[in-house]
C-alpha cells in the first residue's frame, strides 16, 4: 500500500511537484476525487441529527458511508495505479539484445499497459459512484451547506476526465483492438454520464441555493 495518504499535503504537493515518476496523473487525479468525495460525506455529516432532515436520515446515512467506502476505494486506487507504473518501468528497462529478449519484453509490455490502463478506468469508475450519490445527496442535505455538493460534483467530474488521460496515453501502444475498443466506448460513457450526474446535482444545488 501506498503511503500517499499518510503524508502531509505539503509533502504530497513537493513530491507531486518532482521529478519524482510517483505520484503521476492517475494517482494525483484519485486524490483530487477524494477531496470531491469528501465534500459529499461532509454534507452528509452535517445533515444527519438535523430535525429538520429525520425524514431523509436514513438515506443520507446510507450516502455518507458510500461517500467514506469511496474515499477508502481511492486510497486503495492510487497505490494499485502507482504500482502499475513501477511494474511498467521494470519491464521497460527489461533487456532487449536479442530476438527473444525482445520477444519476452514485449510480451510483459503488453500486459503492463494494460494494466496500467485498467488502473485508472477503475479510479474513474469510482469517481463516477461518487458523481451518483452526490446528485442524490443534492436532493436532499442540508440547504446550508449545500454548495458544497455542488463542489464535489464538479470536482469529482473533473478528476474523472483528468484519470482518462492516464489511459490515453496507454492506448496508441496496446496491440490487442478488442480491449482497445472496450477501453475507448467504456471511456466515451463515463465522460457522458459523469457530464449528465455533474450538471444535474450543480442544477439542483443552484435551485436548492435560492
Amino acid at each position: 500500500m501506498s503511503d500517499m495518504f499518510d503524508r502531509s499535503f505539503r509533502q504530497i504537493l513537493a513530491v507531486a511537484a518532482s521529478d519524482a515518476p510517483t505520484p503521476g496523473g492517475g494517482s494525483v487525479s484519485a486524490m483530487v476525487g477524494a477531496l470531491g468525495v469528501a465534500m459529499t460525506a461532509m454534507v452528509g455529516n452535517l445533515t444527519v441529527g438535523k430535525p429538520k432532515y429525520a425524514e431523509v436520515e436514513s438515506q443520507v446515512k446510507e450516502i455518507t458511508a458510500r461517500a467514506y467506502y469511496i474515499i477508502n476505494r481511492l486510497e486503495k486506487l492510487v497505490a494499485a495505479d502507482i504500482a502499475a507504473f513501477g511494474k511498467f518501468m521494470d519491464v521497460y528497462r527489461m533487456p532487449k539484445n536479442t530476438d527473444e529478449e525482445k520477444a519476452k519484453r514485449e510480451e510483459m509490455m503488453q500486459k503492463a499497459l494494460k494494466t496500467a490502463t485498467n488502473e485508472p478506468m477503475e479510479i474513474a469508475r469510482t469517481l463516477l459512484e461518487a458523481l451518483e450519490i452526490t446528485e442524490q445527496l443534492s436532493h436532499i442535505g442540508n440547504k446550508m451547506a449545500i454548495s458544497d455538493a455542488g463542489v464535489a460534483a464538479y470536482v469529482c467530474e473533473a478528476a474523472l476526465n483528468a484519470v482518462l488521460l492516464s489511459a490515453d496515453i496507454n492506448i496508441p501502444m496496446i496491440t490487442d483492438q478488442e480491449f482497445v475498443q472496450q477501453v475507448l466506448a467504456e471511456k466515451e460513457r463515463l465522460v457522458q454520464r459523469a457530464r449528465e450526474l455533474k450538471e444535474a446535482a450543480v442544477a439542483r444545488v443552484n435551485e436548492r441555493m435560492k
